[in-house]
C-alpha cells in the first residue's frame, strides 16, 4: 500500500516549484488572481521576502504542494490508498482525496494565514531527545502549564507551544537536562497548535461555513485524531487543528499498523521522510480495531440509494464540548468520592481521548494535591482531566482550601456535585484568569460541569455570578474587578450535567423527564442572559449499556457521563471484595439509605443491596433519629442490638472516636443537645461502614456502605459470558470506548430499520 504525505510549513524555500509553475499554467493564474500577487515570483524570487511570513508561506506551500501531486497523478495514472499532511499539508491531503476543488483549498489556507499571521506574542520551540512523558513531566514540575505540546512529530523530538516569555524560560531548564539533545526556537509569529490559537479558531469556523465539501474518495489522517477523516466531522475537525497538538507519530504508526505501507513525500523538502525514518526506526505499527460503520440507505425497494450521515463513537454529542475540553469522545466518567474514582482511572481515560472526575471528596489535602500531581506527571498537557467537588455544607473552610490547591496545582476543569446553590469558592474558581480572545468573547480558562438534579439548582448554575459574592470577593482581594466584570457576562457553570436515578446523592429523577425539562431551562435562560457561547447539556445516571447512551443522545445530551459501572473495574480506588460483590448484582439490587454527611436532614442516597445490611440499618438509625430526641429515650434491647450488630462496640466507644474526629465546637454542642449527640453517634455507623469497605475489612462485610446505582446492573447483564464479566478484565477506557462504539452501531441499526419499515 501507498501513503502520500505533504508537508507543511518549515518545508518552504527559495525556488520551491521550479517548472510546475509553467506546467499548470491555467491553475497559476488562478491562484494569482485570489491571491492577488504572482505566486511564481513569490515562490521562484521572493524579491519582497515575503516567503516566510505565515500569510504568504501557507498560500505558496499550499499551492506548490497541490501541483507536485498532480504532475504526480499524471505522471503515474493512479492514485495511493492514503493521504496525510502536517498541519498546513492537511489540506493538500483533503485537496487530492477531492473533499474540495483547487480554488477552494487556496481560499481556506489564505484565511488560515491570514488569521494565524495575527497572533502575537507567542513562541515554539523543538526539543530533540525527551519522550512526550519526559516533555509533560518537566513542564509540570516546573510549574511550566501554560505551555502545550504542539506536536509529536517522532518519540523523541516533540514541539512545544505557548507564551514566548514562557518557552524562554523553558530553555535553561531544558538545556539542563543531560537527555535533551537540542532544544531550537521555531521561527515563528505565534503559538500555533496551542489554547492560544482560539480566536483564530473561532474566525476560521465561521469562515469555514460557507463552503461545501465533498465526500473523501481517498482515506485522509487527521491531524487531531491520528485517524481516518470522518466525512460528517469534516470542518470540525480542520477547526479544531488550529488548537489542537499535531499527532504525527501517532499517524504514521497507525499508517504502519494498516500493513506493508509505502510513504512517499508530495512537496518541497525531505522533512516529513526523514521524520517517517526516525519513527519507523523508534517506534512499533499501531494495530487497530475500526470502529463499526454503517452503510447507505436504500430508499425504495427499487434500491435508489438514500445516503444518511455515519454516526461514529467519534461523532456522538456535541463536536464543540469535544473540542473545548480537547476529548475524542463525549464521554465523562464520575468523581466518585474518596478517591474511588482514582487518579489511576483519570490517566487511563485521559489517555483514551475521555475525561475523568478525581474523586477528592472525603480525601485530606495532602492526598488531594498528591493525587492531582501523580495525575500530571502521567498524562500529556493536551489530555483532559478534572477534579470533582462535593458540598460540603458543615465545612465551608475546607471547600475554600480545597479550591486554593486547585488553583494553585493548576486544575482547569471541576465537577461540582450534590451543590444546593452556587457557593463563593466555586464563583473565585470560575472567575480566576478569564480573559477574552479578540471579538469581545469571555474565555473561561476554569470550567465549571455542574451535576444537578432539580430545575432550581440548575437555573443558580445557569445564571451568572450572583452580584453580592461578587462584591464580597472583590472586598476581600479574592477575584479582581476585570473578573468580577467578566464573571457578570457568562453563567456560573460552562455546562450542566443532569443526574438521573444513580449512585450516591440522588433524587431519584427520570432522565426522559429531566433532559427535556432541563435542555429548556438552559434555553430560557440563554435567551435571557444572551450569553455568547452554548451552555452544553449532559447526562448521567443510569448509563450503563448501549441502549441507555443512544436514549441519553436521542433525548439531546451534548455528553454522557458514568459512574456506577466504572466502581467495578481494575482501576477503581475501592477494595477487591466490594468489587466481588458489584460484580453479581442485578438492575434490582440496589436500595436507598439516609446519606451520612446530611444524616439530619434525611437526603438519600442509592447503595448497593445485595449481600448487605447496610440500607436496613442505616434506615433503622434515622427512623430512630427522627422517633427520639436522647439515646436514653430508646429501649434497651435496641440500644443492644445497635451497639453489637451495626457499632461492633459501645456507645460510649464510638462517642470516644467520635469527640476525637470533631472539632471542639461541635463536641460542645452535642454535651449540651442530646439529640445532636445521638446525630453525630449515629453518623459515626456511616463513616464506619464506608471504612469497611474501601479497605476490604473482614471485620464485617455485611456493614459495607457501597454507593450504586442500576446501572452497573445492567451493565453486568450485558457483558455476561464475555471476558468482562470478571472485573479483573474490566478497564475504564475500554468500556468507555466499547460503550460509545456499540451506542453509534446501534444508533445506525435503529435508524437502518426505521427507513426500511417505512419503505
Amino acid at each position: 500500500m501507498l501513503t502520500y504525505v505533504f508537508p507543511g510549513q518549515g518545508s518552504q524555500y527559495k525556488r520551491m516549484g521550479g517548472t510546475l509553475f509553467d506546467d499548470f499554467k491555467e491553475l497559476a493564474a488562478q491562484a494569482d488572481d485570489i491571491l492577488g500577487y504572482s505566486i511564481k515570483q513569490l515562490c521562484m524570487e521572493d524579491p519582497s521576502a515575503h516567503l516566510n511570513q505565515t500569510q504568504f508561506t501557507q498560500p505558496a506551500l499550499f499551492v506548490v504542494n497541490a501541483l507536485t501531486y498532480l504532475k504526480r497523478l499524471r505522471d503515474t495514472g493512479k492514485k495511493p490508498d492514503f493521504v496525510a499532511g502536517h498541519s498546513l499539508g492537511e489540506y493538500n491531503a483533503l485537496f487530492a482525496a477531492d473533499a474540495f476543488d483547487f480554488a477552494t483549498g487556496l481560499k481556506l489556507v489564505r484565511k488560515r494565514g491570514e488569521l494565524m499571521s495575527l497572533a502575537t506574542g507567542g513562541g515554539m520551540a523543538a526539543v530533540i531527545g525527551l519522550n512526550a512523558e519526559q516533555i509533560v513531566e518537566v513542564l509540570t514540575k516546573n510549574s511550566l502549564s501554560s505551555i502545550d505540546v504542539a506536536n509529536y512529530n517522532t518519540p523523541s523530538q516533540i514541539v512545544i507551544s505557548g507564551l514566548k516569555e514562557d518557552i524562554e524560560r523553558a530553555r535553561p531548564i531544558f538545556e539542563a537536562i543531560s537527555d535533551v539533545k537540542k532544544f531550537a526556537f521555531l521561527n515563528v509569529s505565534g503559538a500555533f497548535h496551542s489554547r492560544y490559537m482560539r480566536a483564530a479558531k473561532q474566525e476560521f469556523e465561521t469562515y469555514l461555513q460557507r463552503f461545501h465539501f465533498s465526500p473523501l474518495s481517498i482515506p485522509v489522517i487527521s491531524n487531531v485524531y491520528a485517524r481516518p477523516y470522518r466525512q460528517e466531522r469534516l470542518k470540525q475537525t480542520l477547526v479544531e487543528q488550529i488548537t489542537s497538538s499535531i499527532k504525527w507519530e501517532e499517524s504514521i504508526r497507525f499508517l504502519m499498523g494498516r500493513g506493508e505501507m509505502a510513504f512517499e513525500e508530495i512537496g518541497p523538502g525531505i522533512v516529513l521522510t526523514t521524520l517517517i525514518k526516525k519513527i519507523q526506526k523508534e517506534a512499533e505499527p499501531l494495530f487497530t480495531v475500526d470502529e463499526p460503520e454503517s452503510r447507505d440507505i436504500p430508499s425504495s425497494p427499487n434500491d435508489t440509494a438514500f445516503s444518511y450521515p455515519s454516526i461514529s463513537a467519534t461523532s456522538l454529542g456535541s463536536a464543540e464540548f469535544r473540542a473545548d475540553y480537547n476529548l475524542t469522545y463525549a464521554y465523562l466518567a464520575g468523581g466518585m468520592y474518596r478517591g474511588i474514582a482514582s487518579q489511576e482511572m483519570v490517566v487511563k481515560l485521559a489517555r483514551a481521548g475521555m475525561m475523568g472526575f478525581f474523586g477528592t471528596g472525603g480525601l485530606n489535602l495532602q492526598q488531594i494535591e498528591d493525587g492531582i500531581r501523580y495525575i500530571h506527571s502521567n498524562i500529556l498537557p493536551s489530555q483532559a482531566y478534572g477534579v470533582n467537588l462535593v458540598y460540603n455544607l458543615k465545612n465551608p473552610d475546607m471547600e475554600n482550601r480545597t479550591i486554593d490547591l486547585f488553583i494553585q496545582t493548576g486544575c482547569r476543569n471541576l465537577e461540582a456535585a450534590a451543590f444546593l446553590s452556587v457557593t463563593a469558592p466555586l464563583i473565585r474558581f470560575h472567575a480566576r484568569g478569564l480573559t477574552t480572545d479578540a471579538g469581545g468573547n469571555v474565555i473561561s480558562r476554569h470550567k465549571i460541569i455542574a451535576k444537578v438534579s432539580r430545575p432550581e439548582v440548575a437555573e443558580a448554575f445557569l445564571s451568572p455570578a450572583p452580584e453580592y459574592m461578587l462584591q464580597s470577593l472583590l472586598k476581600e482581594n479574592k477575584i479582581t474587578l476585570a473578573e468580577a466584570d467578566l464573571s457578570r457576562k457568562i453563567p456560573v457553570a460552562d455546562d450542566i450535567c443532569v443526574e438521573a436515578d444513580s449512585a450516591g446523592h440522588t433524587d431519584s429523577g427520570v432522565a426522559s423527564t429531566l433532559m427535556p425539562a432541563m435542555i429548556r431551562l438552559r434555553d430560557e435562560m440563554m435567551e435571557k442572559y444572551q450569553y455568547a457561547k452554548k451552555v452544553r447539556i449532559g447526562s448521567a445516571g443510569g448509563i450503563g449499556t448501549p441502549e441507555a447512551a443512544m436514549a441519553a443522545f436521542m433525548l439531546g445530551a451534548d455528553f454522557i457521563l458514568t459512574g456506577s459501572i466504572n466502581q467495578c473495574t481494575v482501576e477503581a480506588g475501592t477494595s477487591d471484595k466490594v468489587k466481588n460483590l458489584l460484580q453479581q448484582m442485578n438492575v434490582q439490587d440496589t436500595d436507598y439509605a439516609p446519606a451520612g454527611d446530611t444524616f439530619e436532614s434525611g437526603s438519600r442516597i442509592q447503595v448497593l443491596r445485595k449481600g448487605v445490611f447496610f440500607p436496613a440499618r442505616a434506615n433503622k438509625l434515622h427512623d430512630l433519629y427522627r422517633r427520639y430526641n436522647s439515646l436514653n429515650e430508646i429501649d434497651k434491647s435496641t440500644l443492644t442490638q445497635i451497639q453489637e450488630k451495626y457499632f461492633k462496640r459501645s456507645i460510649e466507644q464510638v462517642y470516644e472516636e467520635v469527640k476525637a474526629y470533631y472539632p471542639a465546637q461541635e463536641i460542645e454542642k452535642a454535651e449540651k443537645n442530646p439529640k445532636h449527640k445521638m446525630a453525630l453517634i449515629f453518623r459515626w455507623y456511616f463513616a464506619y461502614s464506608t471504612r469497611l469497605a474501601l479497605s476490604g475489612s473482614e471485620e464485617s462485610i455485611v456493614d459495607y456502605q457501597v454507593h450504586c446505582g442500576p446501572a452497573l446492573g445492567a451493565f453486568n447483564q450485558w457483558v455476561k459470558s464475555s471476558e468482562l464479566e470478571n472485573w479483573r478484565n474490566r478497564h475504564v477506557d475500554e468500556i468507555g470506548k466499547k460503550l460509545m462504539i456499540e451506542t453509534a452501531a446501534l444508533m445506525n441499526n435503529k435508524i437502518r430499520s426505521l427507513f426500511l419499515s417505512s419503505t
